[in-house]
């Protein structure tokens, strides 16, 4: 083998295994918008009353109601929130204010408040909520564990700032 066909082969070689390697890693700030972004569209998934759009952002073995009794599983989790999906239980919205990404880049955190209203009468309630979220191997952020807190009674003007603390968008690093 000659010299010539020596260095060719390897350059050949290394930029195919260049072409193998995963896509660069996102800074901590691009993780969290990703996350942000995935949790409007998790919450989205549920004012869509879209079933099948809220199991895609569970892990299958997804825990929620952590420190209480706990559902486990993506299949058990969306039966018990099917009134929730359907709407028919409660009108659930939710969004973000906080996301943190966790030192090993592939778990997040999210917290921010959450508006119940009962389909019925209309009565308000605010809690919050708390996710886990996990980046898999195929790069999507999917809930892993969440929770909240009991929600209080909230009058027409705390729903007004709820609907006023929303934002579209990951604020800026």
């Amino acid at each position: 083998m000659t010299a010539s066909f020596r260095r060719s082969s390897l350059l050949l070689l290394a930029l195919f295994a260049g072409s193998l390697q995963a896509a660069p890693a996102q800074t901590p700030h691009q993780a969290e918008c990703a996350v942000w972004q995935r949790e409007l569209s998790f919450a989205r998934s549920v004012a869509d009353h879209d079933a099948a759009a809220f199991a895609e952002h569970l892990h299958p073995q997804a825990v929620f109601g952590v420190s209480g009794k706990p559902t486990r599983g993506r299949e058990a989790i969306t039966r018990e929130w099917a009134g929730l999906i359907d709407g028919s239980a409660l009108v659930l919205r939710w969004y973000p204010t906080v996301v943190t990404l966790g030192g090993d880049g592939r778990t997040a955190y999210s917290s921010g408040p959450a508006l119940y209203e009962d389909p019925k009468t209309g009565a308000a309630r605010l809690g919050r909520f708390g996710s886990v979220w996990q980046r898999g191997d195929d790069g999507v952020w999917r809930v892993l564990f969440d929770d909240g807190i009991t929600p209080q009674p909230a009058d027409a003007a705390a729903v007004q700032r709820f609907h006023d603390g929303h934002r579209a968008s990951c604020p800026a690093a």
